[in-house]
């Protein structure tokens, strides 16, 4: 019940890639600052994404266990107890596209990474994910991502086959000697010659965007590939890996991402009920104009094709 091998059964396709309702088991070990309280109380404190009511529910029925054990609702925990909630998991749906296999070696397999679906187990997602998706149609496992790619964004993924390849590639990625290439979508018509973006990125967790100020060093290299007038395709060569950077240098720069919501300047009217909610939600979002081409290092290169907006 911990954990559940992902089948193709699994996978409800219907204006989106479903994932059918699942149980799973989340564990947790008490933390000294919850120490002394009901097993009810800390988990309406702690997790306020359900009623109260529901907890209580959840440990009469054994939902909640403490060390295996059910307990009262009255129950006290106590540090280092291991707490287990069994929950009946929905995942969010994400665009019903395929992950398609590129390259399947030995030791290392590429795909196209569709966009919408996360790289790995994560927040609200598990089997919605390439590593569950790659395991339950092609009966791949264990893979290891080598790198990650957000969520809406597309493109070239490298999954090592064993701890030690990805160890491998780590290594290399760490000491420099990676080169990676996207290619986005932009507004305006971008510079003919390249641009180089080299400012520091600070990530706001809580708000989930990257902005240039204070941060981490980052630097970006830029090249226009082709324009219409209204909109370039701009090859992006990242030389650091800092979260939503191509995004944010591209806003900074002033040629944002055509469809990225996130770092569109926008007016907001106060009077329109649509302004607060610009961003899309669920299956029926766009995929971000922002896709992997191309990843290579010492003796080594991975490519992806263009999309079809490239």
């Amino acid at each position: 019940i911990v954990w559940q091998t992902p089948a193709n059964s699994d996978y409800i396709f219907r204006n989106g890639r479903h994932v059918r309702p699942y149980y799973f088991e989340f564990i947790s070990h008490v933390k000294n600052r919850w120490a002394g309280k009901t097993i009810v109380d800390l988990f309406a404190e702690e997790f306020k994404g359900r009623p109260y009511e529901y907890y209580v529910n959840a440990v009469k029925s054994g939902r909640i266990q403490v060390d295996g054990q059910i307990v009262p609702v009255s129950f006290q925990v106590q540090s280092s107890q291991k707490i287990s909630h069994f929950l009946h998991r929905h995942e969010p749906p994400v665009m019903a596209l395929d992950v398609t296999v590129l390259q399947e070696e030995t030791d290392v397999v590429t795909v196209s990474k569709p966009a919408s679906v996360p790289v790995h187990p994560c927040g609200q997602y598990r089997k919605n994910t390439v590593v569950g998706i790659l395991q339950a149609e092609h009966g791949l496992a264990p893979l290891f991502p080598v790198h990650r790619l957000d969520r809406l964004v597309s493109g070239l993924l490298i999954l090592a086959r064993n701890p030690a390849k990805a160890d491998c590639f780590r290594q290399q990625i760490e000491a420099g000697k990676v080169q990676k290439e996207y290619v986005a979508k932009v507004i305006g018509v971008f510079p003919e010659e390249e641009q180089i973006v080299d400012a520091n990125v600070s990530y706001n967790a809580r708000g989930g965007k990257s902005s240039v100020e204070r941060g981490k060093p980052a630097c970006t290299k830029f090249l226009r590939m082709d324009t219409n007038g209204t909109h370039s395709i701009v090859l992006c060569k990242p030389i650091t890996g800092r979260t939503h950077q191509i995004r944010v240098h591209l806003q900074h720069r002033g040629y944002p991402i055509a469809n990225d919501l996130l770092y569109l300047s926008f007016r907001i009217d106060p009077v329109c009920t649509n302004c607060p909610h610009l961003a899309p939600k669920g299956y029926d979002e766009e995929g971000l104009w922002l896709h992997c081409v191309r990843y290579s290092g010492p003796n080594w290169s991975y490519e992806c094709p263009y999309p079809d907006w490239a």
